[in-house]
C-alpha cells in the first residue's frame, strides 16, 4: 500500500513540471448566432407505442406449441 502512493503521486508531481499550457478551450457555438447550426429534434412520447393487454386465462400448452413449430414433422 506504501508503494502505491507514491506512485500515483508521480503523474501529478511530472504534470505540474509540463513546459507547454494546454489548448484552449473554446466553447461550442453562440445560441445567439443565428448562424448557429441546430439539430432539430420532435418530441416523442416516451408511452407512444403501448398497447394495453388484458391478462388471459391459462390454455394448453401443445395447440400452442403447435402454431409456433414449424413444419410438422421437421426433426430440427
Amino acid at each position: 500500500m506504501k508503494r502505491l502512493f507514491p506512485m500515483a503521486l508521480l503523474p501529478i508531481l511530472l504534470g505540474g513540471c509540463a513546459t507547454t499550457m494546454p489548448a484552449e478551450v473554446t466553447s461550442l457555438a453562440d445560441p445567439a448566432e443565428s448562424s448557429a447550426n441546430t439539430n432539430n429534434q420532435t418530441y416523442r412520447s416516451p408511452v407512444a407505442g403501448y398497447v394495453h393487454r388484458e391478462p388471459v386465462g391459462p390454455k394448453r400448452w401443445v395447440p400452442l406449441n403447435d402454431a409456433q413449430s414449424p413444419v410438422k414433422g421437421d426433426a430440427s
